[in-house]
């Protein structure tokens, strides 16, 4: 097929990674659709233009409307911040442009809603994409580890954790939502749901442990230190849960930026009635299996996902060789591509973003209000 014209919306850190997915995906998919880099789009002054010039896009702009229906555009991966997700999502949705956006596409459920559109739409749930994930939600399909029973799911990260990181977009209500939740949460509601199937009613807890911060005196890549004056955090810092899934199972999922000591500390422990599953994201090629008959003094054996399991097969020829994070977006930019390539959902849809977005929303509905609540089917 003709190489499809794609353009790149935000240019902080996960700009450049969706940018350097689309150019590995040739080297570890050669059937997938080509792809040509039309434009980036940033207001950070210059931040465009030096992005073009660094990765080959054709030109750049300032205006990410610029790109809206642009004939030479057929899909647009959006990497702005939360708050600029609806607006920017419905545009391109209502133009018929296909979309790779990153989660938790907006700040509400309802503005992922408001996304719908003709095109294919796959969110940024990279954690799913990981061999070692697909392996367990295999073993769990097969009945290998019985009926589930409960687990525990944790995103512990210390991005937050220093009191003079700066009070970006990600520390305010307006921008960023609801914290953690969004920013955390939903790679953990993602994550629940695609290994263990629907949640059926939470109840929640959250809490901010620095509640104030120095503004920054410019814009802001990543995580940095800031040196204005101080402002209040207005969004979630850490929060817990406990789930009921519809299958009568029990899990719990806790979440939180400021976690001193804890870089990256994501994974899950699942429990069944014959069996347990076991994954560390820093450990991402391993996969702690415990499974026998003897129930009780089961040993867990770490297991390395090979060339069958997953997308393993298209990085490694062997088990035992470690993939890394960007790999896992290379995996999501290739299945976005085939997605609009055989106008096809693969990987991680809307439908998902909405309903990880359902949960949190609940799970604030619960911190505030002490309750149990209910989610619908």
């Amino acid at each position: 097929m003709a190489a499809l014209g794609v353009a790149v919306v935000g240019f902080g850190w996960m700009g450049r990674v969706h940018t350097q997915a689309y150019a590995r995906v040739p080297h570890h998919y050669p059937a997938a659709p080509p792809v040509r880099l039309i434009s980036v789009a940033d207001d950070v002054p210059g931040r465009a233009a030096e992005a073009a010039g660094r990765y080959g896009f054709a030109d750049s702009t300032a205006d990410w409307r610029d790109l809206v229906g642009d004939p030479r555009v057929q899909a647009v991966s959006i990497t702005a911040p939360n708050f600029l997700h609806r607006a920017m999502g419905s545009a391109f949705a209502a133009a018929g442009q296909h979309i790779w956006i990153e989660k938790p596409v907006g700040l509400t459920a309802d503005d992922a809603r408001a996304i719908a559109g003709a095109g294919q739409v796959t969110v940024g749930f990279n954690y799913r994409n990981a061999p070692a994930v697909e392996k367990a939600r295999a073993i769990i399909a097969e009945g290998g580890i019985g009926a589930v029973t409960h687990a525990r799911f944790r995103f512990l990260s210390d991005y937050a954790a220093h009191p003079e990181g700066a009070l970006s977009w990600r520390f305010e209500r307006a921008r960023g939502g609801n914290g953690v939740l969004g920013d955390l949460g939903a790679h953990g509601v993602d994550l629940i749901r695609y290994l263990l199937g629907e949640i059926g009613a939470l109840v929640a807890d959250t809490a901010i442990f620095i509640p104030e911060r120095p503004r920054p005196t410019a814009a802001t890549a990543g995580h940095e230190r800031g040196s204005g004056a101080p402002g209040p955090v207005e969004n979630d810092d850490w929060f817990g849960s406990l789930l009921r899934m519809t299958s009568g199972a029990r899990v719990t999922l806790d979440c939180s930026r400021v976690a001193v000591g804890e870089q990256n500390s994501y994974g899950f422990e699942i429990h069944g009635t014959q069996g347990a599953l076991l994954w560390d994201f820093r450990r991402m090629g391993e996969l702690g299996v415990s499974a026998g008959s003897s129930y009780q003094d089961e040993p867990v054996r770490t297991q390395y996902v090979g060339p069958h399991d997953g997308d393993f097969g298209a990085f490694q020829p062997g088990a035992g060789t470690p993939m890394g994070y960007d790999d896992l977006k290379v995996i999501e930019a290739a299945r976005f591509l085939r997605s609009v390539a055989d106008d096809q959902a693969y990987g991680a849809t809307l439908a998902d973003a909405i309903r990880a977005a359902e949960a949190l929303d609940a799970m604030e509905q619960s911190a505030a209000s002490g309750r149990w609540i209910t989610l619908d089917r």
